[in-house]
């Protein structure tokens, strides 16, 4: 993991590792810092790569794009964890496992933006939280966390006569379905109802279906060309629809939220786990979050 930037003034710079850089998501980020040599937050100090892959021991300018600078990838994920103060793992759910595990054991800072995680993720992730500080997002947007609030102000706002649906588009070449972000809205809308989405969610209909179940709350996916995310949650009532739209055209987006949620996580005094919520402080939000729901009363005809 030879590093040969440029060390002046790193001082007072973040350690960051990337894991998986010949990942989409994980290449933006380099490329993020490397934009600005001397980058005000971080130093790239670690790179990865799956274990066994050609790609180990090249300087990551290649497998970026970017011209050389020095730093060498690796598939030595615990040389590189031991040697950061904070890493962000775009990886895949079985790397992502060990990245937790690793987490967990030297305390150092993870940020994860790895979907289709499972339950035995979860209580991985509740394990290592104990002692480190892990921010596991399905999207590190802004603008979808905001959707979140929203979407779970929604639900808690319009009854069961309001029928849920969470549609979400994608690229061709994503391997999971529905995505994490759909999911985590759902997981908003169930929340905001008091109910469990794992009781009330309609993965897939087709044939002939019945009628459909008060409550539940519908999943539907569109894969296809280059998109890189859409997610749509309607609420359909009795002659009328509100719809809750974010549309992603940029994928240096989760890159600058990823480092966003990298800087907060080291910076954090307490161990846990955290969500872009609470790095973006939608939580604390009296405006999004506490507003009380006011109901008109009927004007009294005169």
């Amino acid at each position: 993991m030879e590093n040969e930037q440029n060390t002046t003034g790193n001082s007072q710079r973040l350690k960051l590792g990337v894991l998986g850089v010949q990942g989409r998501v994980s290449q933006l980020i380099v490329r993020e810092i490397r934009q600005h040599p001397e980058h005000p937050d971080f130093i790239l100090q670690g790179a990865t790569v799956a274990p066994g892959s050609p790609a180990a021991g090249q300087d990551i300018s290649g497998l970026c794009g970017l011209p050389p600078f020095g730093l060498r990838a690796t598939d030595d994920v615990e040389t590189v964890f031991n040697a950061c103060d904070v890493l962000i793992d775009f990886t895949l759910p079985d790397a992502t496992m060990n990245h937790i595990a690793l987490a967990g054991r030297t305390g150092k800072a993870l940020v994860i933006g790895t979907t289709g995680l499972t339950e035995d993720h979860e209580n991985a992730l509740m394990e290592a939280g104990k002692t480190a500080t892990i921010v596991r997002a399905p999207n590190m947007s802004v603008g979808v966390n905001l959707l979140m609030a929203l979407v779970k102000k929604a639900a808690a706002a319009l009854g069961p006569e309001f029928d849920i649906e969470i549609f979400e588009s994608h690229h061709r070449n994503k391997i999971d379905a529905p995505s994490g972000t759909a999911l985590a809205l759902g997981q908003a809308a169930a929340a905001g109802r008091n109910v469990d989405l794992n009781e009330q969610a309609a993965w897939a209909r087709h044939g002939n279906t019945g009628r459909r179940e008060t409550g539940t709350i519908g999943f539907s996916v569109q894969r296809g060309g280059d998109i890189v995310g859409e997610h749509t949650a309607s609420f359909l009532g009795t002659g009328e629809r509100l719809e809750l739209t974010h549309r992603a055209t940029d994928r240096a987006l989760f890159a600058r939220g990823a480092l966003h949620a990298a800087k907060w996580a080291a910076a954090c005094p307490d161990n846990g786990l955290f969500s872009m919520q609470d790095v973006i402080e939608i939580r604390q939000s009296p405006e999004v979050m506490n507003t009380k729901v006011v109901k008109m009363q009927p004007i009294e005809k005169q």
